[in-house]
């Protein structure tokens, strides 16, 4: 990370370089423009409005705006273990590695080594919007897009004030505060953001099944980010990103604290002219530790299980797009794009009287390389065609897993595994129709997609509490195909509403399978009676199929969005649970947002429900539905300051988060009350 400090600093100073060039010239910091194919896809938006009004100020539940996303816990990045934050969309859930493809500014933001992601580091306020595609087989992003493809955009030059800050003080004894300063000059910008929360925390397990070593789980994050965007020649554009952050939590009794670093940089350039091209460089750098404790029925004693104390992983990466001049109603875009990871884990478990007694290393390779070509054509004003494909060659390389005994004798295990590789052809494709006046726009869309199983998937077991899970070093890619038909409906420039139907199916989807019998005891030895054995592998398939309803309405200084998605999800094995539900997959999600922005203050709320779902694959322990109320004001006192009061689950709802052991429960965020001030107008819209 002490590498990576120069290159923030210099992304945020490099505007200085551009004072030289014609003024006129005003970079966006966009990426290239959408394609109008994009008419043929289910397409939901957050803009910035939303992202600074959210209660939380978490991006996590800025996301669940849109129904049907989904992380492996109901938690949120203060108090869920960092591991079981992935995204997922239309009930393809049941792990926690991400089968959305999420990107910051074209830079895939997943943990190179375990798919989950890091929502502390990105503060939305530094946003500018947030598409969400729902859907497989996005080409020209990469691959493991199989649910879709959340795309997070930085907030540009016209959004950001000269100098913003805001701090906050809520229930718990937590901080939760932001600063930054943007400047434009020489026909570029850059801003420069920082972010601080702390908090002493809840205590995650509920009052009926707590006991003893149950304490509250405190939480301290910080990130540092800063971008630079400034004309070099003609339309185009140089884009300078870096990420710095911090993330400590504790999961709410002794021996398990995690800990994440990360630092990330990239270089887009970017050609807005009539050979309109885009070029993406970036490395992503971490370290992940964490540890895990077994606790006794009476919950009266925790004992130490494993210290997973190093977990370094690196991405690199990088894309090229070109879109050739075409005449005005046919779009071409064809590139290539390389993604290589590189992780183990490191990690001292079995204790015996408070001290290890093994030691075990694992970790390994991962590169893919592929090429993409997609075509948008619009033979008529009311019709729109896009097809698209990709190839890709995927490698797994020198996976290892090495366990050791302190006691000084043999390796207890020591297996290195066979390089592995392949090619996975994916592809996507739709139809946009407007009849009558252009207010309804009917459209479908079919496509498949593909994901390499994570270094985590392939070679790390891991224990959590009393319930263990073994790594799978033969798992294959996960493969989805799917269709979907919908409608937009816009019969005022001030209202939106949308309807998609879908069905898709995931083939080879890697899920924790519960093993039972003298298989048990083989795979997980000396795991108590009430632990869970699990094993990752490859399930037949996840069918899953539903509706989903999106609606936007602004009248005045009011405004409401809502969504609403259905999702029958079933899991296809040769296994017992062929038939059954995936785990961690809710049938019924949805959201509803209503603003109201007179002069005198901003005022939100937010109700959320999300339906009960099962906690494991043997659908024998549900979470329950929870219906929570989110609310915000923003009051203005005088030149830039403002009050600003805040509350997450009011209503101080249970949302059930986890069923560990015997039936304990553990929930995610109690009713949080926050009260603070905000200086510099940030400046919302486009």
């Amino acid at each position: 990370m002490r590498r990576l400090a120069p290159l923030l600093l210099a992304a945020v100073s490099a505007p200085a370089f551009a004072q030289s060039l014609p003024s006129e010239i005003v970079v966006t910091g966009a990426s290239l423009p959408q394609s109008p194919g994009d008419a043929a896809y289910d397409v939901a938006t957050i803009d910035r409005d939303r992202l600074q009004d959210v209660a939380s100020g978490r991006l996590e539940d800025v996301l669940r705006d849109v129904a049907g996303f989904a992380q492996f816990r109901r938690s949120d990045s203060r108090s869920a273990q960092p591991t079981s934050q992935g995204a997922t969309l239309r009930g393809l859930g049941g792990n926690a590695s991400s089968r959305a493809l999420v990107t910051l500014d074209g830079v895939p933001f997943t943990d190179p080594f375990g798919g989950w992601l890091s929502y502390d580091a990105i503060d939305p306020e530094r946003l500018g919007l947030v598409r969400v595609t729902r859907g497989g087989g996005s080409g020209a992003f990469g691959p493991g897009a199989l649910a879709g493809t959340i795309e997070l955009s930085s907030a540009g030059p016209r959004q950001l004030a000269p100098v913003w800050a805001d701090a906050a003080y809520g229930s718990r004894n937590s901080v939760d505060a932001h600063a930054g300063v943007s400047s434009t000059m020489g026909g570029g910008y850059g801003f420069l953001s920082a972010s601080y929360a702390r908090g002493d925390g809840f205590v995650p397990i509920v009052k009926e099944d707590r006991g003893p070593v149950d304490e509250p789980a405190p939480y301290r994050q910080f990130s540092l980010s800063g971008r630079a965007v400034f004309p070099i020649w003609g339309s185009s554009e140089l884009q300078a990103s870096g990420l710095l952050f911090t993330d400590h939590r504790t999961r709410g009794t002794p021996f398990q604290p995690s800990d994440t670093k990360g630092a990330d940089a990239s270089l887009r350039l970017v050609g807005h002219g009539p050979w309109g091209y885009e070029a993406l460089a970036y490395i992503q750098m971490r370290g992940f530790s964490a540890g895990f404790a077994s606790i006794n029925a009476a919950r009266t004693v925790a004992t130490q299980t494993l210290d997973q104390y190093s977990v370094p992983s690196t991405g690199l990466g990088g894309r090229f797009e070109i879109r050739p001049p075409t005449g005005e109603h046919i779009q071409l875009r064809a590139g290539a794009d390389t993604r290589y990871v590189t992780g183990q884990t490191d990690e001292l478990y079995m204790y015996v009287a408070g001290d290890p007694a093994n030691h075990r290393e694992a970790g390994g390779r991962e590169l893919t390389v592929g090429g993409f070509a997609e075509a948008s054509a619009e033979p008529v004003d009311s019709l729109t065609l896009t097809a698209g494909g990709r190839i890709d060659r995927w490698r797994i390389m020198d996976g290892f897993l090495h366990q050791a005994s302190f006691a000084g004798g043999p390796l207890a295990s020591s297996r290195e595994y066979p390089d592995r590789s392949g090619w996975r052809p994916t592809g996507r494709g739709g139809i946009a129709w407007k009849p009558g006046d252009g207010a309804i726009t009917l459209r479908g869309a079919a496509y498949l997609g593909w994901r390499l199983p994570t270094l985590n998937e392939l070679y790390r077991p891991y224990r959590v509490g009393q319930d263990s899970t073994v790594a799978n070093a033969a798992l294959a890619p996960e493969r989805l195909r799917g269709l979907d038909a919908g409608v937009d409906y816009d019969p005022l420039p001030n209202l939106h509403f949308a309807a998609t139907v879908f069905t898709n199916r995931l083939a080879d989807a890697i899920g924790n399978v519960t093993i039972t019998g003298t298989a048990r005891n083989a795979l997980c030895p000396g795991l108590a009676a009430t632990g869970h054995c699990l094993e990752r592998e490859n399930l037949n398939a996840v069918d899953s199929k539903g509706v989903e309803l999106d609606a936007r309405l602004t009248i005045r200084d009011w405004r409401l969005s809502a969504s609403y998605a259905y999702t029958d999800a079933h899991v296809r094995s040769d296994t017992p649970i062929d038939g059954l539900r995936p785990a961690q997959t809710a049938k019924h999600s949805a959201s509803a947002t209503l603003g109201w922005a007179p002069r005198f203050a901003d005022l939100a709320a937010t109700v959320r429900y999300i339906g009960p779902q099962f906690e494991d694959d043997q659908n024998t322990e549900t979470l329950k539905g929870a219906v929570t109320l989110d609310a915000s004001a923003l009051v203005p006192i005088t030149h830039g300051f403002a009050i600003e009061l805040r509350g997450e689950n009011v209503t101080n709802t249970r949302v059930e988060a986890g069923i560990s052991g015997a039936d304990v429960v553990e929930r995610a965020t109690p009713r949080t009350l926050w009260v603070g001030f905000r200086f510099g107008e940030a400046k919302k819209g486009a």
